[in-house]
């Protein structure tokens, strides 16, 4: 398949090199190229050519043959790169929304007729979290009749004396000073950022820690397709601890910009791996927690529900001393994926129990 990859970014670059190892046709398209190389890496055989995501004609040119683009590049320009997708009847593949012109409901959505026109498909929020987590959310949703409520629950930690950007700092930025969307009693509302502290446990070795409500995607995809009653998303981890810690300061508003030194620019894997064998950046782990409540219908008595969907937190980078090398353990590296189902009184709302690990991607049609 011919692949165009808009973005060569931290998460551009991977996915590139994946593909292509996959025997994929792929070439990308940046506006920094120097910055674009330091991601492929030096022996990279992949082309690269230079490319403003804001220039609709000039994307179009560099994509033109490509039969797939995958924007990861930053969701403001969502709608920009999907106009370029149908003009070059190409599939489209993205990984978040910006939600800006409407908070509750994804810009993407507005396409999905013009796609269908052309006989093409729009896979959206194709990342890890807006992502797997919703596609976990909607196995859950098919083993019930009837789903009452949805709580994703996300870990991200790391350690290092000094902030270090592992994604885009221009969205982890837009992230800390978006209100935090949820769905209470089928109405879509705005919460109050790092509000709703909640004690969640994790699978080890997190264990319980606490999590607060974070601006997630999720919130504005999955009740347009899933009836619900209830869905938010909390968000743990020392990195949205210290994001709290700076608003209760003051210091994160979005009036003030963003200061470079708070959201500094994300290294490249080089870079990440000096840093790594330095001890400067050390135990980098990601888990997603997904339970799912709801009835399923009998032709006796109706069960209640929770089902959790898990997999082991995933250790991104593990503990490294400059004179080592990884040490991975069983625990960490096995790819096993837990599925979890019990029953519950309609009356107990709580949220909080034992957690399902994954990391993830939501499309465009769920149902």
């Amino acid at each position: 398949m011919r692949i165009f990859v808009l973005g060569a970014g931290a998460t551009g670059s991977l996915l590139a090199q994946l593909l292509e190892r996959q025997g994929h046709t792929v070439w990308c398209g940046d506006r920094d190229l120097e910055r674009a190389r330091r991601f492929l890496g030096k022996k990279s055989t992949i082309p690269l050519t230079e490319v403003n995501a804001r220039n609709l004609r000039g994307i179009v040119r560099a994509a033109r043959g490509c039969q797939l683009i995958v924007n990861a590049s930053a969701s403001v320009f969502n709608e920009i790169v999907l106009r370029a997708a149908l003009r070059l009847r190409a599939h489209y593949v993205d990984l978040s929304s910006h939600l800006a012109r409407h908070p509750f409901k994804a810009e993407q959505f507005r396409y999905a007729k013009r796609f269908e026109e052309k006989n093409r498909a729009a896979l959206i929020n194709a990342g890890a979290a807006p992502g797997l987590t919703n596609l976990l959310v909607k196995r859950a949703a098919e083993q019930l009749d009837e789903v009452t409520s949805v709580h994703i629950r996300l870990y991200e930690s790391s350690e290092s004396e000094d902030p270090i950007s592992q994604w885009s700092p221009v969205v982890s930025f837009d992230e800390a000073v978006s209100h935090p969307r949820v769905y209470r009693d089928g109405k879509f509302l705005l919460g109050k950022r790092f509000s709703e502290v909640e004690k969640f446990h994790f699978m080890e070795p997190i264990g319980t820690v606490r999590v607060v409500l974070a601006a997630q995607d999720e919130v504005a995809t999955l009740p347009h397709f899933i009836p619900m009653r209830e869905l938010d998303v909390k968000i743990g981890g020392n990195e949205i601890d210290r994001l709290r810690r700076w608003h209760k300061q003051g210091k994160l508003q979005r009036s003030r910009g963003m200061a470079q030194y708070r959201f500094p620019q994300t290294p490249s894997p080089r870079k990440v791996a000096k840093l790594i064998r330095q001890g400067i950046l050390q135990n980098a782990r990601f888990a997603a927690a997904v339970l799912v409540r709801g009835v399923k219908r009998g032709a006796k008595e109706d069960q209640y529900l929770l089902i959790r969907s898990a997999r082991p937190p995933w250790l991104m980078r593990q503990r490294m001393s400059p004179r080592s090398s990884s040490n991975f353990s069983p625990e960490t590296s096995r790819e096993c994926l837990l599925r979890k189902c019990c029953r519950w009184k309609p009356a107990a709302p709580s949220s909080q129990g034992s957690a399902t690990t994954a990391s993830g991607s939501h499309i465009k049609h769920p149902c």
